[in-house]
């Protein structure tokens, strides 16, 4: 993609100056940003979808005050009629399950992968919605079937109605509203305020990103930095010198050097802290787990994508895939990383791989992580 071409998905904007412009920064409406959007997949496959285990999906009902919040899965018999108004269906992750929906989101990566986490798909009969809210991530709400009213405010107060099963803010006063159709976008920053509701049936794609606090991420780096520092990580504390002390409750000095040296020293490896970000980073989802098979030979004419499910990134050193490092360099290194830049390599580029490169790729293709296809360049 090149960043600093109009997109007509961002109202002419060029990636590079939105992301100038608007990201964390203010909203952006876009009138038919997205011209002839239809719903990645029907109402019905939707319901069925949220019957099963495989994706994560919620049900909101609104009665006048009232309102109640059901986790899945939901099959079709847990979902109010379709002639009730106030309800609406939530599914996360349909990029995962649908390539329609993965189809779409591709469209949102002039924001890095390390960011972009998935589609959500809301169903709303008439007057559905979640209540006013915020969140503490950007979005895109992209209309794509019947109409919905949005009203929005910017960061303010964020108390909470006490006793509900949503966190619906108490204070709300918008200072925008639009009635949104289908192609139209809306993008907000994190903490903008917001509450949508459905005009008639009404179908919203949310395309939604990652923003990890310092605590959590800090947590899951250590955990796998201590991890990777075997054997020097399960080398148990010695004090030999310990003295008899009339003061039991102190934490000994010895000890809390012994817990800062440990720290440091799981720091101090080259690298050590970007690869554990890395495979941080790539690690799949809880829902998600791929089907192993047999080794996998590829045919002549063969291309390799990434399945939808699979996470790829890289830095200067290493790519990472669901979880795992791997040391690229080179012309290995360069058509690596284009697969994770494009998720997928053709023929020519498979064939200038290295023997091992290869070996790798073969490995991914029986673990489910990439699948083969033909050339569609080539047929």
């Amino acid at each position: 993609m090149d960043v600093h071409a109009p997109l007509a998905l961002l109202g002419g904007l060029a990636p590079a100056r939105f992301m100038r412009r608007h990201w964390q920064k203010r909203p952006l409406l876009v009138r038919q940003a997205w011209p002839g959007v239809l719903p990645p997949l029907a109402r019905s496959d939707l319901f069925a979808l949220a019957a099963g285990d495989d994706a994560e999906s919620r049900l909101v009902v609104r009665q006048g005050s009232e309102w109640r919040l059901r986790h899945g899965p939901l099959p079709r018999r847990a979902l109010p009629p379709l002639r009730q108004p106030g309800w609406t269906l939530l599914v996360q992750g349909l990029d995962l399950h649908v390539p329609a929906a993965r189809a779409m989101l591709e469209r949102f990566r002039f924001v890095p992968d390390a960011r972009l986490d998935d589609l959500m798909l809301s169903y709303a009969t008439d007057q559905g919605g979640v209540g006013p809210h915020l969140d503490s991530y950007d979005v895109f709400l992209l209309q794509v079937h019947g109409r919905r009213r949005w009203r929005i405010a910017r960061p303010g107060d964020d108390t909470l109605v006490e006793g509900l099963p949503l966190k619906i803010l108490r204070h709300f006063e918008p200072e925008a509203e639009w009635m949104l159709e289908p192609g139209d976008l809306l993008y907000l920053p994190p903490r903008w305020a917001h509450d949508g509701v459905a005009e008639g049936e009404c179908m919203t794609c949310s395309v939604g990103f990652r923003a990890p606090s310092g605590a959590e991420l800090a947590a899951d780096l250590l955990s796998r930095l201590v991890a990777g520092d075997e054997p020097a990580s399960t080398a148990l504390y010695r004090d030999p010198a310990q003295p008899a002390t009339e003061e039991p409750a102190r934490v000994p000095a010895a000890l809390q050097t012994f817990a800062r040296r440990a720290v440091e020293r799981a720091l101090r490896a080259p690298q050590a802290l970007e690869v554990a970000l890395g495979e941080a980073l790539t690690e799949p989802k809880p829902r998600v787990w791929f089907e192993a098979g047999s080794p996998v030979a590829l045919a002549e004419g063969q291309a390799v994508r990434l399945d939808a499910r699979s996470r790829m990134m890289y830095d200067d050193r290493c790519v990472y895939l669901n979880g795992e490092s791997f040391r690229a360099s080179g012309r290995d290194g360069r058509l690596m990383r284009r697969l994770a830049d494009t998720r997928c390599l053709e023929p020519r580029a498979l064939s200038l791989l290295s023997d091992g490169a290869r070996d790798l790729v073969h490995d991914w293709l029986a673990a489910g992580w990439l699948q083969a296809e033909s050339d569609r360049a080539g047929s």
